[in-house]
Parts: C-alpha cells; structure tokens; sequence
C-alpha cells in the first residue's frame, strides 16, 4: 500500500514538473511578473527602511519560494498552507534553536534544518524553502539574530504574505492558472474577489 502511494505521487510530480516546464510564453511572462512585482516589493521595503544594514527583509529563502509559487505554482509545496505554515514553522524553530545552542553552528545549523523538516512533515506544511528560513536563523548575522522572535514576524510572516498576495493576483490573471490549485481554496478565493470588485 504504501508503495503504491509513493508511486502514485511521483507519477504527479513529473506530470505537474512536466506540465510547468513545457514551452508557453505566456505562462513564462506571468511567472516573470508575478516573481518580478513580489521581489521587487520586498526589496523596496528593504532599500526604504533597512537602508546602509545588513539584509534583514530580503531573505534567501524568499527569491526559492518565488520559484514555487509563481513557477510551480500547482505543486503542493506552492500552496498556501505550505508557504505560509512552512516558513513560520521554520523560522520559529531557528530562532529557538540559536537561543538553545547559540555558538555552535555545527550543532545549530543541522538542528535548525533537520527539526523544522519533521514539524513541517507533521503539520503538512513541507515548503523547501522553509529549511533555508530555519538556517538563516542560526547561520545569519549579529541583526538578524538581535531580532529574536521579531524574525518570524518581519521579515518572515509579512514578507511571505506580501509574496502570497501578489500569487494571487498573479496566478489568477489568466484562465489557465488557477492559484491556490485546490479546487476548494480556488473557488472560495473567487467568490470573495468577486464580493470585493462588485461582479456577480
């Protein structure tokens, strides 16, 4: 039983892999400016209120869930649970673990990672990006590390929402993309944009 399930999701995954990397130039001009317009907005916030510091809005993690959630935006990692729940799982396990064993990176580092893969195994929100949210934590610098618990709130849950947003704006444009690709989250997404701009 469970071999079949490992087969059916990987017969998925390179369906879901196929279908994003074939050749479609519109497709390709959505992913540009939904990734382009999300970025841009954090890096924005980061030159207008981080000016002359280090990098402490723009995360790393962020530019590899833009891959997913304007890219991919069908896999299961690109979807709403997972980015949101992935990278506040991640960062509040960094944070936690730089408090705990705060001078030893080799403990630290691998800890941070290894711990925010099974919380978000166990709470079904598995986004890759959020191993590199856990170990910017850990392995970033003196500022980032001064913040604390403030981490998982800015840059983290604000930056991730602010990309969450523009996904769906940016998926949604067009017919062919539909994001969140759960028809459920799809259709209460819908309804609500339709309350918002007065269309029936």
């Amino acid at each position: 039983m469970p071999t079949e399930k490992i087969k059916r999701s990987y017969r998925k995954t390179r369906y879901i892999l196929y279908k994003e990397t074939l050749i479609d130039y519109k497709e390709h001009f959505w992913s540009f400016l939904g990734s382009f317009v999300g970025i841009g907005i954090l890096s924005y916030l980061e030159a207008s209120k981080f000016a002359g510091s280090d990098v402490l809005f723009l995360i790393g993690s962020f530019g590899a869930s833009s891959v997913l959630i304007y890219g991919i935006i069908q896999s299961p990692f690109s979807q709403p649970r997972n980015l949101i729940g992935g990278h506040l799982i991640s960062a509040f396990i960094g944070v936690t673990v730089n408090k705990l064993v705060p001078d030893i990176v080799w403990i630290s580092a691998p800890l941070a990672v290894s711990l925010s893969i099974i919380f978000m195994q166990i709470t079904k929100t598995l986004h890759p990006p959020g191993g590199a949210t856990a170990l910017i934590a850990v392995t970033g610098s003196a500022q980032i590390k001064g913040l604390g618990y403030m981490y998982v709130i800015s840059p983290v849950l604000v930056g991730v929402l602010i990309l969450f947003v523009i996904a769906l704006i940016f998926n949604n444009i067009t017919s062919s993309r539909s994001y969140p690709s759960h028809s459920t989250y799809h259709k209460h997404y819908h309804k609500i944009r339709k309350r918002l701009t007065g269309k029936k």
